[in-house]
């Protein structure tokens, strides 16, 4: 299984600068990574805490992001894993060893703080200095875990791992949180029965409940009552499920057409790059469109409160879902990968910077003759995780 990344690169959290492949004249795409990249080969070899070569075992690894920086979980053997950090404050190599990470079994990464979660304990690390500063621990208790699977992180025993003080926030356990995603300032929890809970700020409708108001506690998605859900995930100001039937559903802020519907922002983006000509009897009835209520945007769709079910020309299904600041990535069960939303900066992989309201499936795998079995997004870039279409299929 190896790992592709494109979008947003400028601390070189897809690859180091110095490794990329430049065509003449391209100095954008040491920023701008248009065409996805096989990250693999820059994680063989690393730099270690001592500044040595480290050799490192990549097999199923694991690719955790935000804004700035990229960590990769890799096995040790046993269930243990180590992870490396790529883009801001990584070493001279462009990707370093976290040594602190040797033995946790998973490992969660944004701006200011790398969480580990250990067998016994989990360990919150400030990487807002040159050197790494343990700030919060908390200790597991073995009669905490329970019979099922590991909780992944931001779940801990009794609640989650927030980005900000204070670092643990309790759950009632009668949510049996099973998987949990934090966006800007929102959360979409996901329950043992399938239910979806959200909480946190809802002033871009990224809540889900039909309104516009923000809820301290979680709160059931009525909407989606009685869909058994099996994935969420949340962007900057949007958010996503995906059903036991493979359906997903968007909410939220959709100003870059992030949830794939139709988005104005963008159509006048596409008029100004088709230099379309103005229409004089539509310019003249302006004004009184605009008293009528402005008729015309009526069509597009800047905050959706409700899920809504996302409308593809294709018939598949969905198996995970990813998302960034303004864009939105989703596997179906087939391995074809389709991406929407923002794209200024590559990060939805159709080799170009233009974005769009429509999903549209990432060609670049299909000519590989590869599957697409895992994606992750940062805020403004993309990381796919691939394996052959035989291997899958086997």
């Amino acid at each position: 299984m190896n790992w592709f990344g494109f979008g947003f690169n400028a601390f070189g959290q897809i690859a180091a600068h110095d490794k990329l492949i430049k065509r003449e004249g391209s100095a954008a795409e040491e920023v701008k990574v248009v065409i996805p990249t096989d990250i693999g080969r820059h994680v063989d070899e690393c730099e270690g805490g001592t500044g040595c070569k480290v050799n490192i075992y990549r097999k199923n690894s694991r690719i955790k992001a935000s804004w700035s920086r990229r960590a990769s979980l890799h096995s040790e053997g046993d269930g243990c894993l180590c992870v490396t950090s790529a883009g801001f404050g990584a070493g001279v190599s462009g990707v370093s060893v976290l040594e602190e990470s040797r033995g946790c079994r998973d490992a969660l990464i944004c701006e200011r703080h790398l969480t580990l979660a250990f067998p016994d304990r989990t360990e919150l690390w400030s990487l807002e200095q040159n050197d790494k500063t343990l700030i919060w621990s908390m200790e597991i208790k073995p009669e905490a875990e329970t019979t099922g699977p590991p909780l992944k992180l931001p779940l801990v025993p009794g609640g989650y791992v927030a980005t900000k003080l204070p670092f643990y926030r309790s759950l009632s356990p009668q949510l049996r949180a099973v998987s949990l995603a934090l966006g800007a300032e929102h959360a979409v929890l996901l329950s043992a029965t399938g239910a979806v809970y959200t909480w946190g700020l809802g002033s871009h409708g990224q809540l889900g409940h039909g309104g516009l108001t923000s809820e301290e506690e979680p709160r059931a998605v009525e909407a989606l009552w009685g869909m058994p859900m099996s994935c969420v995930a949340t962007g900057g100001w949007h958010s996503a499920c995906i059903s036991a039937g493979g359906d997903l559903y968007m909410w939220g802020w959709n100003e870059s057409g992030q949830l794939g519907l139709p988005s104005q922002t963008l159509r006048k983006e596409q008029q100004r790059r088709n230099k379309q000509p103005v229409n004089r009897d539509a310019s003249s009835s302006a004004c009184k469109e605009q008293q009528e209520g402005e008729k015309q945007e009526e069509v597009f769709i800047s905050i959706q409160a409700f899920p809504a079910l996302l409308d593809i020309p294709e018939s598949c299904e969905f198996s995970t879902v990813s998302c960034g600041s303004r864009h939105t990535a989703a596997v179906t069960t087939t391995g074809d990968l389709y991406t929407w939303g923002w794209g200024e900066y590559g990060q939805l992989g159709h080799r170009t910077l233009l974005s769009s309201d429509e999903p549209q499936c990432v060609d670049f795998f299909k000519e590989k003759g590869v599957c697409v079995v895992d994606v992750v997004c940062g805020a403004w870039n993309t990381f796919a995780a691939v394996a052959k279409e035989e291997v899958v299929q086997s």
